[in-house]
C-alpha cells in the first residue's frame, strides 16, 4: 500500500508566488491545496485534514495573523509557516504570538523553505520519504518524471532536470493556458530578460522531444503564455 503524501494548505493571494510554491512542493511530492484569500482558507482548513500550513501575512478576507489564530484554536500541533515581506522583529514576534512555528520574508529560498518543512513535519512526525513515480500519459507518450525519461513506441529520451520541469508544467495543465512568468518562476525562481530568453531555448527543445507525435503540440499564446493540446484524431 502507498504511503499517503503529506497535505500542505498554502494560503497566499500572489498568483506567482502561489504557483511557485505549488509546483515546487508537489515535485518534492507533497499534496497541495493553494487558497487565494483567508476565508477561503479558513473554509479549506476547517473542512479537510492538513499536516502543515503556510500563510501569507497580508490576506484579502482574513489576515494571516487571524487565521493562524483561528486554526490554532482547532489545532493546537499543526506546523504554521507565515510568509511575508515584513521584516520588523515586532512583526514576527506578532506572528509567533499568534502560534506559527516558522518565519520567512520574502524573497526567500524555496529550496530552502522545503527544508524547513521537512525540519518541522520531522518535529511532528508527519514526514516521510515516498518512493512513488510520478508518471504522465499523453498522447502516445509517457512521461516518468522521477526518471526524467519520455517514452514512445518502446523508445525512451532523456530529459534534462529544466526540460523535465517545463513538461511537467504543461502536461499538469494539458489543454489550458500556462502564463510564461508562472513557468519562469516555477523552474528558474525568478521572472526577468535573461531568463526569459532560456525559455525560448528550453521550448524549442521540449517542443523537438515530442515531435514524433502529431497530436501533440505546444502552443504561444499571445500576450498570455503556453498551451500544451492534445488533439482528437
Amino acid at each position: 500500500m502507498n504511503q499517503p503524501k503529506t497535505k500542505i494548505l498554502i494560503v497566499e493571494d500572489d498568483k506567482n508566488m502561489g504557483f511557485l510554491l505549488t509546483e515546487n512542493l508537489k515535485i518534492s511530492n507533497y499534496d497541495v491545496v493553494l487558497c487565494k484569500d483567508g476565508i477561503k482558507g479558513l473554509n479549506e482548513f476547517f473542512n479537510n485534514i492538513f499536516d502543515l500550513c503556510i500563510l501569507d501575512i497580508m490576506l484579502p478576507g482574513r489576515d494571516g495573523i487571524d487565521l493562524a489564530t483561528k486554526i490554532r484554536e482547532k489545532n493546537k500541533e499543526i506546523p504554521i509557516v507565515f510568509l511575508t515581506a515584513k521584516s520588523l522583529d515586532d512583526d514576527k514576534i506578532e506572528g509567533f504570538k499568534a502560534g506559527c512555528d516558522d518565519y520567512v520574508t520574502k524573497p526567500f529560498n524555496v529550496e530552502e523553505l522545503i527544508w524547513r518543512i521537512k525540519a518541522l513535519l520531522k518535529r511532528t512526525g508527519c514526514y516521510t520519504e515516498s518512493n512513488k513515480t510520478e508518471i504522465y500519459k499523453f498522447g502516445n507518450y509517457v512521461f516518468n518524471y522521477a526518471e526524467r525519461k519520455l517514452f514512445i513506441n518502446e523508445q525512451s529520451k532523456k530529459l534534462s532536470a529544466k526540460e523535465a520541469g517545463l513538461l511537467k508544467i504543461l502536461v499538469e495543465n494539458i489543454n489550458n493556458v500556462v502564463s510564461r512568468s508562472a513557468i519562469l518562476i516555477a523552474i528558474w525562481g525568478r521572472d526577468d530578460y535573461f531568463v526569459s530568453k532560456t525559455l525560448d531555448v528550453y521550448l524549442t527543445k521540449v517542443r523537438k522531444l515530442i515531435n514524433e507525435d502529431q497530436c501533440i503540440e505546444i502552443l504561444n499564446i499571445h500576450g498570455l503564455g503556453y498551451k500544451l493540446i492534445e488533439k482528437k484524431e
